[in-house]
């Protein structure tokens, strides 16, 4: 099988995950335990990139997977799909917190990466090359 059952029938398990995608989207992240934040992270990126795509198809798609939700939809396609626009997937983060203290289950934080800002690292020339001026200038000074 492609995807986790989580101990629940068809119908349960298709309403627990558009809930908890309901849940972070309106509010950008959320604490689950650890199998269900990688089953819900699949669905998420998945309404994010209907967002980008912003067509009709992709609308009434979102529509259908979010039971009709039209402030959950309507905060897709205004506000995350800009947000991600020159993200190409990974629009989720998942943070291990502890043990839940009942059961021992791993307990996690998903939440959604910041779009706006896209992290480049300098290439390893330009990093090297700083390192030996600052070398050089720590030899100066003494």
């Amino acid at each position: 099988m492609a995807y986790r059952k989580l101990g629940r029938d068809n119908k349960h398990r298709r309403s627990m995950l558009a809930t908890l995608t309901k849940q972070v989207v309106m509010n950008e992240s959320i604490t689950t335990t650890e199998t269900r934040a990688k089953e819900v992270r699949k669905f998420v990126d998945k309404m994010i990139t209907y967002g980008k795509k912003g067509d009709l198809v992709s609308r009434r798609k979102a529509y259908a997977f979010l039971h009709n939700d039209k402030d959950v939809v309507k905060k897709i396609f205004d506000e995350l799909a800009p947000r991600y626009a020159k993200r190409d997937g990974g629009y989720t983060r998942i943070l291990k917190v502890a043990e839940r203290r009942g059961d021992g289950s791993l307990m996690v934080i998903l939440e959604l990466v910041e779009g706006d800002e896209v992290k480049k690292e300098e290439p390893k020339a330009k990093k090297e090359e700083k390192s030996k001026k600052s070398k050089k200038e720590d030899t100066k000074k003494d």
